[in-house]
């Protein structure tokens, strides 16, 4: 499986899907900085709920990212990455952060704009 590389400037906020990640001495950078490199969470210590849940029907993933929806805080986006194929699907406020991905193994990704990267993992149907 492809890893997901997601870099975040520390000063103005962009987000960088990284394809091939730079191991030179210069780094990526924003606004002059080395951008940062987000590890996902997987374990929801917090009251909002991060951490994308799924629902296997019909041979399709029903994801859904429990989460409140408000200007200054919502659910940006949820992706789903296999072995072979990346979908993602964008929100904004006011949005259910729900999705609809054909099922097979993978990892689910939900982006929090205030709380940062969570991941859940897709098994095979028989583990």
């Amino acid at each position: 499986m492809q890893e997901l590389i997601l870099k975040k400037c520390s000063s103005c906020g962009a987000l960088v899907k990284v394809i091939n990640d730079c191991h030179c001495p210069c780094q990526i950078r924003c606004c002059d900085k080395e951008m940062i490199t987000l590890k996902a969470n997987s374990v929801d210590a917090s009251m909002e709920k991060h951490v994308p849940t799924f629902a296997v029907v019909n041979n399709s993933l029903k994801v859904n990212v429990n989460h409140v929806m408000d200007e200054d805080h919502f659910i940006e986006w949820i992706m789903f990455v296999t072995e072979d194929k990346e979908e993602t699907v964008y929100f904004k406020p006011g949005d259910i952060a729900e999705a609809i991905f054909p099922y097979k193994e993978g990892i689910l990704y939900s982006y929090c704009n205030k709380h940062g990267l969570w991941s859940q993992e897709v098994y095979s149907k028989d583990e």
